[in-house]
């Protein structure tokens, strides 16, 4: 017996929507560092709406079967929609994922995220939606994971370096949150 759903193995096996699109709207990219895999979404947007979703993903059967599912997802959708979409809902649409894939369906909504954020940032111009590497030196914030304190070296990371616990972000901003907090210090939104 599989420990993969069937919708799993379908989009393993057939992915919708993989490659790159020339001259993209926005890119989003999300990697893990524990586990090595790496998602790259693309999108085209027209009227708000993702007219066209593409990704490129390195990584395990189930890493490219959520990215083929949040393609699916996203495309046609307006960008309030598609930020809706949660790792919870990617793993439900492919009718659940083993509990050490979960991770996979966290890199795919957020990647995907971030490349709406990176078309935000291009329209307003206030550079919002820029990933670490992007930041100025000054830019970059120092958090320490809230269950070893230990400093995180790669705050886009979902998962502690040292003790590779999963570091909570904010729903709205995307932002890394210490522990104990009940309002994102980003953006104000409740969590």
């Amino acid at each position: 017996m599989s420990i993969y759903s069937q919708k799993v193995m379908d989009h393993f096996m057939n992915p919708r929507n993989v490659g790159e699109i020339e001259n993209p709207d926005g890119v989003g990219e999300e990697g893990n560092p524990v586990c090595g895999d790496m998602m790259t979404f693309y999108i085209k947007v027209k009227d708000n709406r993702l007219e066209d979703v593409k990704f490129q993903t390195f990584g395990c059967g189930a890493a490219i079967a959520v990215s083929s599912m949040v393609s699916e997802m996203a495309t046609g959708k307006t960008l309030e929609e598609v930020m809706k979409i949660t790792p919870q809902s990617v793993a439900d649409e492919l009718d659940g994922l083993p509990k050490n894939k979960f991770h996979c369906s966290n890199l795919g909504a957020q990647a995907l995220h971030k490349a709406i954020e990176d078309y935000r940032s291009k329209q307003t111009g206030d550079g919002k939606g820029r990933t670490a590497t992007q930041r100025q030196p000054e830019e970059i914030k120092h958090i320490n994971c809230p269950f070893c304190d230990s400093e995180l070296m790669d705050e886009e990371s979902p998962f502690c370096q040292a003790c590779h616990a999963e570091i909570p972000y904010c729903s709205r901003c995307h932002e890394p949150l210490s522990k104990d907090v009940n309002t994102c210090p980003h953006c104000g939104t409740k969590v």
